[in-house]
């Protein structure tokens, strides 16, 4: 070899060489997409990864074999309005009187000129979009329906929203889409109305004979689709929603928007139906689970994730996404109709090992389904670190190089990169608004007066005259209450708790139970 030859290879492999760090320096400095995929009601049990049996989850499961799979991983409350809020705004819902199951009449309960994350990320050159359940409400307490609806989703951070108001079981029984109504004929006004029925309007609970799902509790106003609703709805007849094909119709939403926006960075906020009442499986998945509308319609949901993470394959996303996929409470079988959920159940356990459900102090209520997913970046595992669906503020600013930050939420991004072991120290968990400690192994649930209660499911709220401590580690089903023999840990415990609650905890025992 000729010593011009050699210089000229030397140069040809620095140049090579400088090619591919400036490419790696691109790809580190590429703010990556963020997902957060929300279920409805679904369990810590209703998984295969979580150990279920009679349930197959296969797509879900998947995610979480190539990505982090967290054991203690928690939505703030029992319920879904205050659980959404807390993940959109870093802050513990119970700071919010208002932050309660709503109507689809409330007005928004999240402040225009409040932090939140999509806010957070639009700061940050992101485009941020919801596709599917919102609930958390709409204006300012006196919608007019047939005009844009504001404030909403688009005025606290989303440059997009197609979503529904409320929930699948309560009016208006229609998509809105950046604040209007779709489909909407202004020859057929919409009227809403939570307290009274419009005349000549029919109803669940006078015109039963009209209805293709029965209602057991709470669900016997106006009738759409064959199911009675909570809440009376009056015109809008072309603007209704096909209750069987909504997975599907929020799927396409949520697979347009990441086309449309794949050369990013964006976030999309995908609130999933499932497995909320009404129970509405498309045909093509009835009968699929042999556990009732609420097995077919998770075997739908993870269907339709399956679908959607294929989306992100094919348009090369998974390896410049992070992915969160949670459920904003825990399960619930009988929530209003009947529709064998109870009946057809088996040997299902919804909530694994776990005590309580949807509305309970108990673990079961806030305890659930927690998954990251970032191909190449995020190794396959499982992690016992404590982690908060609240976190995702403070978190997601601190990947992307934000200062952003909010006193409730903490930043544990190693934690959800599984680059760390250690979550958050302790947490302040709501149901119906009380409030339980979860810090370190332990949870411990303060008295409040007057006798245990059951929801009209037959989920124990958790609600007791005495203090309650449990050891999780040693009995994850809170079977032994250890407040009596351990006083040592429950003082601490209470400690811990009134610190972050404040004076108001300082006379528990006197909390009336209302």
């Amino acid at each position: 070899m000729n010593k011009l030859h050699f210089i000229a290879i030397v140069a040809l492999s620095i140049l090579t060489g400088c090619k591919s760090n400036e490419k790696a320096e691109k790809k580190t400095a590429t703010k990556p997409n963020v997902i957060v995929i929300y279920t409805d009601d679904l369990g810590y049990g209703d998984i295969g990864a979580n150990g279920a049996t009679e349930i197959k989850t296969p797509n879900i499961d998947k995610l979480a074999a190539g990505g982090m799979r967290f054991t203690n991983g928690y939505a703030s409350s029992a319920t879904c309005t205050p659980s959404r809020y807390a993940l959109l705004t870093g802050v513990y819902p119970w700071k919010n009187k208002n932050a309660k199951i709503l109507p689809g009449t409330a007005p928004l309960i999240i402040s225009t000129e409040q932090m939140t994350l999509p806010k957070m990320l639009k700061s940050q050159g992101y485009q941020t979009g919801i596709v599917g359940k919102w609930h958390l409400g709409l204006g300012s307490g006196n919608v007019d329906w047939n005009k844009t609806v504001s404030p909403g989703p688009n005025q606290v951070g989303f440059d997009y929203s197609y979503i529904m108001a409320a929930t699948q079981d309560r009016v208006p029984t229609v998509y809105i889409e950046n604040g209007d109504v779709v489909g909407l004929d202004p020859n057929d006004p919409i009227e809403i109305d939570y307290k009274n029925n419009f005349p000549g309007q029919t109803s669940g609970k006078d015109n039963p004979e009209l209805t293709t799902m029965k209602w057991h509790h709470g669900h016997n106003n106006t009738i759409v689709n064959g199911i009675p609703r909570i809440g009376y709805m009056k015109g809008g007849e072309a603007a209704k929603w096909s209750d069987v094909d909504m997975a599907d119709h929020f799927l396409k939403g949520a697979q347009d928007y990441v086309r449309k926006h794949k050369d990013g960075p964006f976030f999309l906020y995908y609130g999933m139906q499932q497995p909320h009442v009404p129970r509405t499986p498309h045909p093509r998945f009835v009968g699929k689970s042999g556990l009732g509308p609420r097995g077919d319609v998770i075997v739908e949901a993870d269907w339709i994730i399956g679908e959607f993470i294929k989306t992100l394959k094919e348009e090369g996303l998974l390896e410049n996404t992070l992915i969160v996929f949670s459920s904003d409470n825990g399960p619930v079988l009988n929530d209003g109709y009947y529709d064998d959920a109870v009946e057809k159940l088996g040997k299902h356990t919804p909530a694994g090992v776990l005590r309580g459900g949807k509305y309970s102090l108990f673990e079961a209520g806030t305890h659930v389904p927690f998954i990251t997913s970032w191909k190449g970046t995020i190794k396959p595992g499982v992690s016992d670190a404590l982690v908060c669906q609240m976190d995702l503020l403070s978190s997601v600013a601190a990947l992307i190089g934000s200062d952003i930050k909010t006193s409730d939420s903490e930043n544990v991004i190693d934690a959800l990169l599984g680059n760390s072991k250690q979550g958050r120290k302790d947490l302040v968990l709501e149901a119906s608004a009380k409030t339980a400690y979860r810090n370190g192994d332990w949870a411990m649930i303060p008295p409040y007066k007057g006798k245990p209660v059951l929801t009209q499911v037959n989920i124990e709220l958790g609600n007791s005259s005495e203090y309650q401590l449990y050891n999780l580690n040693e009995d994850p089903s809170q079977q032994n209450n250890l407040a009596s023999t351990n006083k040592a840990k429950l003082e601490e415990m209470i400690e811990g708790y009134t610190a972050i609650r404040g004076k108001q905890t300082q006379k528990i025992k006197e909390i009336e139970l209302k």
